[in-house]
């Protein structure tokens, strides 16, 4: 029984903090036609699963379709995802497109293949995208990815960018959401358990080790066991930026920066204090976030 109470609590927290996000970033619309890309790892089988109870009880009315790309890698069970997308009952289309080829031809054996392998994939859906009407595409990238983002970008590529919930595509034809942004990634894990999820394992950038999004995931685990809320004050800070006290030039006009002889909270006293963590999030009655416009409801079901 208490295994059963957990379960539900988890059912619920993940639709409250999916159904957040939706809210938050305006990410899925009346009318819209929602193109979820399902790879067979634990993160798109919970995005979909988890539209799928929220579609049910929603205030807008949207469609939901299923895309998988097979890449033709060896040994592939492409019987897997059809079957299973099937017994959902839920729309979806399987592109097959041998990229795995083109990626092990071109990548030196030893070098890392996510770059081509994801500008392919990328290419592909969006092509997808408009050949099925979507007007929306969902990507299951969750909280962990969104920081691991914003440290390999820091470390590597020397940019304070981290990964929206929700951004036009490279082409300018697709809004692509990521409805799991607010959703730490122990919890999907946990939710493949209890839903049993068939699991496909990636065998191209998901048996190469030596990974820098790897290592920085290794690092972000570390500091969640060590110093417990680290991690979620790193992701408050994404939605807490302060350009006055960054370096950012095109954000802030330092050069013409003068004395105004009035006291200002965000001057330098504000290094004096210990950072804290940032307030909650507003709350109704029930204990669940409110807002001023009409949201998916967040409960799960009885």
């Amino acid at each position: 029984m208490d295994i059963e109470r957990e379960n539900h609590k988890l059912e619920k927290r993940l639709c409250r903090e999916v159904g957040r996000a939706i809210v938050d970033y305006n990410m899925i619309e009346e009318g819209d036609r929602v193109m979820v890309c399902v790879s067979g790892g634990k993160d798109s089988y919970g995005l979909l699963d988890i539209l799928l109870k929220l579609q049910q009880r929603a205030p807008v009315n949207f469609e939901l379709i299923a895309v998988n790309l097979d890449q033709k890698q060896p040994g592939f069970p492409e019987h897997v995802l059809p079957e299973y997308l099937g017994r959902l009952g839920v729309k979806f289309h399987i592109e097959n497109q041998d990229t795995y080829s083109i990626v092990k031809r071109v990548i030196p054996e030893g070098k890392t293949l996510c770059s081509l392998c994801s500008r392919l994939r990328r290419g592909i859906l969006y092509r997808v995208a408009g050949e099925l009407g979507a007007t929306k595409i969902a990507l299951g990238h969750h909280r962990d990815d969104i920081l691991q983002t914003l440290l390999l970008n820091m470390f590597f590529g020397a940019k304070l960018k981290g990964m929206p919930p929700k951004l036009v595509s490279d082409d300018g034809k697709n809004v692509v959401i990521r409805p799991l942004a607010y959703v730490p990634e122990k919890d999907l894990a946990r939710w493949a358990e209890v839903r049993r999820f068939p699991i496909i394992p990636c065998t191209l950038c998901g048996s190469q080790e030596n990974l820098q999004r790897k290592q920085v995931g290794n690092l972000l685990r570390e500091w969640d066991a060590k110093f417990p809320g680290r991690v979620e004050n790193m992701f408050s800070a994404l939605q807490n930026a302060v350009p006055s006290h960054l370096m950012d030039r095109s954000l802030f006009p330092f050069e013409t920066l003068r004395a105004t002889g009035e006291a200002s909270d965000d001057g330098d006293k504000a290094f004096d204090e210990e950072p804290c963590a940032p307030p909650a999030a507003p709350s109704g009655a029930d204990g669940n976030p409110s807002w001023t416009r009409p949201v998916i409801p967040i409960t799960a079901g009885d």
